[in-house]
């Protein structure tokens, strides 16, 4: 367990720089498109570090499909559990997501359906990678 913990930090540290560069980026394109207008110093303040802390957990938490011990359905159910309650807790926090069941709902199936979408992705290239290793191995 010390060693995912250290892994989880030496991610976490590694990746965290870039969620304030993304949301820079986001802020900059939500004001070009009349969004808003100003932001305050404390909304500021808790979107850098909320996003910061969200990147380092999304990062670190990515060190769970280091744990060999774990099937790999239970690493997935923990990174996916791991990274909803951090982006619901984010949102809710900074105000990016209104509290109430719909916006709840709405967010809870883009999630889903996204996560779900990344790791068909992810699959068919890990699928098409083993496919072109197993005939290397038939031919030879």
């Amino acid at each position: 367990m010390k060693k995912f913990f250290k892994e989880f930090l030496h991610r976490g540290l590694m990746c965290m720089g870039f969620g304030p560069i993304v949301l820079s980026i986001i802020w900059g394109i939500l004001y070009t498109c009349g969004v808003f207008e100003t932001l305050t110093g404390v909304e500021v303040v808790y979107g850098v570090l909320g996003i910061t802390l969200l990147a380092f957990i999304a990062a670190g938490v990515t060190a769970v499909y280091q744990i060999e011990e774990i099937p790999l359905l239970y690493s997935i159910l923990v990174h996916g559990a791991t990274l909803y309650l951090g982006y619901l807790t984010i949102y809710l926090v900074n105000g990016w997501l209104k509290n109430g069941v719909l916006p709840l709902i709405v967010f809870t199936l883009i999630f889903v359906f996204g996560f779900f979408l990344i790791w068909a992705i992810v699959y068919i290239f890990i699928r098409k990678d083993i496919d072109k290793m197993n005939k290397k191995i038939r031919k030879g």
